[in-house]
């Protein structure tokens, strides 16, 4: 158990505890607002509500209770299945589900959804909190993603992505005007050196390469097509962000004030491919972009004709 103590300046008025705390601290909101809930942010030694206000120059006292020993736990969850066989399943993860539990999310996510769905037939390969899982995606971000359904297709699919076989395409809105028609970043990224929920463009940080296509332009906005050659963690927000072109809704690497109402980026896992741990057939998947993102698809379009 640990204790941190948190002194707000007179700049914090008025922000919501629970971002105040995320905001200066290694914490997720979600992990503070559940320490809010538990009975574990005091002022004066009295607990503190997630929907706390702060006045300035009070002194908060946030205490972290040791980490419980996590598992996993099927829940019947609808899951938006693309492709199944007995060595892989191809699912369309909409945006706001996390991929596996964490702190702050327990339940409800993907690999709760797949231990159901799939009754043990998953790799045990990541343990009992990701079993299945291959590669990951945020979950803010939706489209495709494979698992693996036992222990040889994982080492497969896991290999192929070392050697950069794997194809992942997203399709993502941007901010600005891109004027070249195509182009590569590749800058390593490593974790933020002071931030330590963001990721950024590091000096001697891991290789990462992003290939970017523009599809459509609407003045300031541009509809590009991502594909990863590498797979680092948020590198297509990242990546885009470090030439000026943060993608539209993300609260990480975003611009401060949206024109739209959004609860994450307009990031989508649109295709996949690879080649199949049995079989060896290459195999191929594209799913069409959720509703919200074409909302604002058909906005921009009209605005600009």
């Amino acid at each position: 158990m640990r204790t941190i103590t948190l002194k707000p300046t007179d700049e914090n008025v008025g922000e919501r505890l629970d971002k105040y705390i995320s905001d200066v601290s290694d914490l997720s909101r979600n992990h503070a607002a559940k320490l809010c809930e538990d009975g574990f942010v005091t002022l004066a030694g009295k607990p503190l509500t997630k929907k706390y206000k702060i006045t300035g120059g009070e002194e908060i006292t946030v205490t972290i209770p040791e980490p419980e020993e996590m598992t996993a736990q099927p829940e019947d969850i609808p899951l938006d299945i693309v492709y199944e066989d007995d060595d892989v399943i191809v699912v369309n993860k909409p945006q706001g589900m996390c991929v596996h539990p964490a702190v702050g999310n327990k339940s409800g996510t993907l690999v709760n959804g797949l231990m159901y769905h799939c009754k043990g037939s998953l790799s045990a390969i990541n343990g009992v909190i990701r079993p299945g899982i291959v590669h990951r995606i945020d979950k803010d971000t939706s489209g495709l993603l494979i698992a693996a359904k036992n222990d040889k297709a994982h080492l497969a699919l896991s290999e192929q992505l070392k050697e950069r076989k794997p194809m992942r395409k997203y399709t993502a809105l941007v901010n600005g005007n891109i004027k070249e028609d195509e182009g590569t970043i590749n800058k390593p990224i490593a974790r933020h050196p002071s931030d330590r929920k963001k990721m950024a463009i590091v000096r001697g940080g891991r290789e990462a390469v992003t290939h970017f296509k523009v599809l459509e332009r609407f003045g300031g906005y541009t509809l590009v097509e991502c594909t990863l050659e590498t797979g680092r963690t948020h590198q297509i927000r990242v990546h885009m962000a470090s030439i000026g072109h943060s993608i539209v809704g993300d609260p990480l690497y975003g611009v401060k004030k949206e024109k739209f109402s959004l609860d994450g980026q307009l990031l989508h896992a649109r295709t996949i491919g690879f080649i199949h741990p049995s079989t060896g057939e290459t195999m191929e998947f594209t799913s069409e972009l959720p509703g919200h993102f074409c909302r604002i698809l058909e906005k921009l379009r009209k605005n600009t004709t």
